[in-house]
């Protein structure tokens, strides 16, 4: 397996364990007749900051993992895994793994800055994919 698909799989790891994490964290907020419910109505109580902040990571997650997961898969099938490639995905992981704390703890300005990384490690991919 190339270093991007390793990266990839733990990213995928990493996105799951952050979906559990806030998860429990709004279960144990809101309270579980809440969370099991439809949802059609606002919830009686409101969650702390921390477990709001770990949401918005996650749903932040949600945004970007798709452009990795295809830049990731688009180097493994063209068969150009480089050690700039591999340096690119690990650098996204690590920038996503330091993004939740980041998120969660409201490190200004760095969380946008661990943010930029993860971006730019993800265009380094698909560059590096365009490359003859």
């Amino acid at each position: 397996m190339t270093p991007e698909l390793v990266a990839l799989a733990l990213a995928g790891l990493m996105h799951i364990a952050q979906f559990a994490v806030a998860s429990v964290m709004a279960n144990a907020d809101l309270g579980p007749g809440y969370t099991t419910s439809p949802r059609d109505r606002a919830p009686s109580r409101e969650m702390r900051p921390t477990t709001a902040r770990l949401l918005r990571a996650y749903d932040n997650h949600v945004q970007m993992f798709p452009f990795f997961a295809a830049a990731a898969l688009l180097i493994a099938v063209t068969d150009q895994s480089s050690a700039v490639t591999a340096a690119a995905a690990w650098g996204y992981l690590l920038a996503r793994l330091l993004y939740i704390p980041a998120y969660a703890f409201g490190w200004q300005p760095w969380r946008s800055y661990i943010w930029i990384l993860a971006m730019l490690a993800t265009a380094i991919l698909f560059i590096a994919a365009l490359a003859p």
